[in-house]
């Protein structure tokens, strides 16, 4: 490839690290084929995904006109999740992340009535603010457990569409929220290590529900999520069992290694001015001395073949935790073993359920 064709070294980032999770997440791969295929510099990222996601939402909104609700839904969220991938790491220009953001939102929440089952967004008290969720809710239950989702560094909750349903499918509702650092709340709220703070002002809002059951809640999480589940797990006693997906031990020690969009979506996120702050700011997002706390049920997983969170990592949280611990490393397995779903999706729901008291199905 010549010089003039060549792309972005962050595009070619964008694209190596990624297109499992697109796709593997309910991106259409004919859309993540076309879409990256037309982008050469990283300034074009965010407004090409922007242009495909606005195919979605005509598409859904003229459902919604038409009466096709179900329909309506499954196009909006799409939307979302095209709106998502192309403000994602787009950093450097951050007008144009927040306006795609705003996209991002409403396109998930004009989804979520017409979604099976229905969902509803929640504003959850934290801290003098608020942090917002999405709720759903298994129809054939009236007072389910729940499963709290922890999303990543660059994920947000209009993201987990997916994995959602496979713990509403089993008679599980769910309750994934942006935290301090993630989605709406990344502008104001700045990423913390001791997540067993917000999450604790989650479960603290989740008592005030009638319509799921708090004795009965799990909590989860993906990639830096894995690591705040974990780390929530080990202090939040009220969740009786953890899902932990490629979550560092340690974050500062896989700071170093991470691509250049990772450290910058960090620093972001973090609310720090320089690298080197935000390298400090990494040290307070630990397990040392913390993940032999975790005394519930906790099933820990990655891919043996993840270069951003290594294996190691699962295998350090797992030996010195204290309560029972399933380790499954995905044979071929990347970031999350996103290239692998099937053998741990199912799964670790399946592992949840029985630990909430849910009955096979």
């Amino acid at each position: 490839m010549d010089t003039a064709t060549a792309k972005d070294k962050r595009v070619e980032i964008a694209i190596h690290h990624w297109a499992p999770r697109f796709v593997a997440s309910g991106v259409p791969l004919t859309d993540f084929e076309e879409v990256t295929a037309g982008i050469t510099r990283w300034d074009e990222w965010c407004a090409a995904w922007s242009a495909r996601a606005a195919i979605h939402e005509e598409l859904g909104r003229k459902a919604l006109a038409d009466g096709y609700k179900f329909s309506a839904g499954e196009h909006l969220t799409r939307a979302a999740l095209c709106y998502h991938f192309g403000k994602f790491m787009f950093m450097h220009d951050m007008g144009e992340l927040k306006r795609t953001h705003r996209k991002v939102i409403e396109c998930r929440e004009l989804a979520l009535p017409h979604l099976r089952p229905p969902g509803e967004r929640v504003e959850i008290p934290y801290l003098g603010t608020h942090l917002a969720g999405h709720l759903r809710k298994p129809e054939s239950s009236t007072r389910p457990p729940v499963v709290v989702m922890c999303v990543g560094l660059d994920s947000t909750k209009e993201e987990m569409d997916v994995y959602e349903n496979v713990f509403l499918a089993r008679g599980m509702a769910t309750l994934v929220f942006d935290g301090p650092g993630q989605g709406e709340a990344e502008y104001e709220i700045p990423i913390r290590g001791d997540y067993e703070v917000p999450v604790r002002a989650v479960f603290d809002w989740l008592e005030t529900r009638r319509d799921v059951d708090v004795s009965r809640a799990g909590i989860w999480g993906v990639s830096l999520g894995g690591y705040y589940a974990a780390r929530a797990a080990a202090f939040e006693k009220r969740a009786k069992a953890c899902i932990s997906l490629s979550g560092p031990y340690d974050w500062v020690e896989v700071f170093d290694g991470r691509n250049e969009l990772s450290r910058e979506a960090f620093r972001v996120r973090s609310h720090s001015k320089t690298m080197e702050e935000a390298r400090e700011k990494a040290k307070t997002l630990t397990l040392v001395g913390v993940a032999k706390n975790i005394t519930c049920s906790i099933y820990v997983v990655t891919g043996e073949l993840d270069n951003l969170t290594p294996p190691h990592n699962a295998r350090r949280i797992a030996s010195e935790v204290s309560g029972p611990c399933e380790l499954l490393i995905v044979k071929g397995g990347n970031h999350v073993a996103n290239n692998r779903r099937y053998l741990f999706q199912s799964q670790t729901a399946d592992w949840m359920a029985q630990r909430l008291g849910v009955p096979k199905r």
